[in-house]
C-alpha cells in the first residue's frame, strides 16, 4: 500500500509539469496587458513600461518561466499582481468557500442520486425508471448557469424564499475561525449565522449538485442491474432474506465501486473550481476568484489557482483509489 502511494505521488510531478507549462504560456498568450489594467486605460506608456519592468514581464517568456519554477521549489507561488498579496494566501482565504459548496453540493447530488438509481434498478423497465432516467438525462444535458439563473428567478425574486447571492447577509454577525460558516456557527453556537449561512447554501448546492446527481443516479442504476443478475443475490433470494437487506447489504455493497468512482471525479471536478455556479451566485471562492483574476490579467494567480485545482484532482482521485480497499477487501495494490 504504502509504495503504490509513493508511485502515485512519484506520478503527480510530470502532471503538474505538464499543467504549468501549458498554463504558463496560454496565460502569457492571453490578449491584454497587466500593467494597463493596474493603471488604467488613460496610463501613459511610460508609466506602463515602469510597471511591466518592475513585475518582470519584459524578460524573455523563458527567463520568467525559469524564475517561476525556481519560486515554486521554495513553496512560492509568488504574489498577486493587484492586491500584492502571496499567492497561497489568497487561495486559503477563499478555498474553504469553495470546500463548503462542494460538500453541500455532493451531499444533495449523492443521497438523491444514489436511492433513485437503486429504485430505478429495482424497478427495471417500470414507469418509475423511465422517469427517473428521462430526470437524469434533463439534469446531465441542463446548463449549469440556465438552471442558477431559473432558481434565483423562482425562489429569490419570485417568492423571496431565498438569498441569491454571497455567503451571509449583510448584518449578520460570524467570527471566522476555519472560513468555514457552517462550522463556525455550530462551534460558536450563532443559531442566527447557522441559519443564514445554510440559506445562502441552498440555491448554489441544487445548481452545483445537479449534474453530479444525475450522473450518480445513472451510474447507480447500471452498476446495480448488473449486481441484481449475479448467482449470489438469487442465492440471498432463496434463504428468504428481506427484499430491503438484499438490496442494500448484498447489492449496493458490491455495486458500490463503480459509484464511488463517479462521487470521487465529480468531487475533484467541483474543488477544482465550480467557475459558473460561483459567478452566478457572487459565491466568493475559488472559482470566481479564477475569473477575476482572468479579467484583471492577473499571472500569479491564474497560475497558481489553476496549478493548485490539478494537485486537488489527482489527490482525490488517488483517494478514492485508496477507498477501494475499505469498501472491498479483495482488491491489493502492489
Amino acid at each position: 500500500m504504502l509504495n503504490y502511494i509513493i508511485k502515485r505521488l512519484f506520478a503527480l510531478i510530470p502532471v503538474l509539469i505538464g499543467v504549468l507549462i501549458l498554463i504558463f504560456l496560454l496565460i502569457h498568450f492571453i490578449p491584454g496587458d497587466p500593467a494597463i489594467s493596474m493603471l488604467g486605460e488613460k496610463a501613459s506608456k511610460e508609466q506602463v513600461a515602469l510597471v511591466r519592468e518592475s513585475l518582470g514581464l519584459n524578460e524573455a517568456l523563458h527567463i520568467q518561466f525559469i524564475k517561476y519554477v525556481n519560486r515554486l521549489l521554495h513553496l512560492d507561488m509568488g504574489r498577486s499582481i493587484m492586491s500584492k498579496n502571496p499567492v497561497l494566501v489568497e487561495i486559503s482565504q477563499r478555498f474553504p468557500a469553495t470546500i463548503e459548496l462542494t460538500i453541500f453540493a455532493m451531499f444533495f447530488a449523492t443521497f438523491i442520486g444514489v436511492p433513485i438509481g437503486i429504485l430505478a434498478a429495482v424497478r427495471h423497465n417500470s414507469w418509475f425508471d423511465s422517469l427517473c432516467m428521462l430526470g437524469a438525462l434533463i439534469g446531465v444535458s441542463m446548463p449549469i448557469f440556465w438552471l442558477g439563473l431559473m432558481l434565483i428567478w423562482l425562489f429569490a425574486v419570485n417568492l423571496g424564499w431565498l438569498p441569491a447571492s454571497s455567503r451571509l447577509t449583510i448584518g449578520v454577525e460570524l467570527n471566522n475561525i476555519t472560513n468555514l460558516y457552517i462550522l463556525d456557527s455550530i462551534l460558536q453556537g450563532n443559531y442566527k449565522a447557522l441559519v443564514d449561512s445554510f440559506k445562502h447554501l441552498i440555491l448554489p448546492s441544487l445548481a452545483l449538485g445537479s449534474i453530479p446527481m444525475a450522473m450518480i443516479a445513472r451510474m447507480t442504476r447500471s452498476s446495480m442491474l448488473e449486481v441484481l443478475k449475479k448467482d449470489y443475490m438469487r442465492t440471498a433470494y432463496a434463504k428468504g432474506l428481506k427484499n430491503r437487506v438484499v438490496v442494500l447489504k448484498h447489492g449496493l455493497k458490491n455495486a458500490f465501486i463503480p459509484i464511488i468512482t463517479v462521487i470521487g471525479l465529480q468531487v475533484g471536478i467541483l474543488l477544482g473550481g465550480a467557475i459558473l455556479t460561483e459567478t452566478i451566485f457572487s459565491w466568493p471562492g475559488l472559482g470566481k476568484f479564477l475569473i477575476d483574476a482572468i479579467y484583471k490579467r492577473d499571472y500569479p494567480i491564474v497560475q497558481g489557482v489553476i496549478l493548485f485545482f490539478s494537485l486537488v484532482f489527482v489527490l482525490v482521485n488517488l483517494l478514492v483509489d485508496l477507498l477501494y480497499i475499505t469498501i472491498d477487501p479483495r482488491i491489493e495494490y502492489n
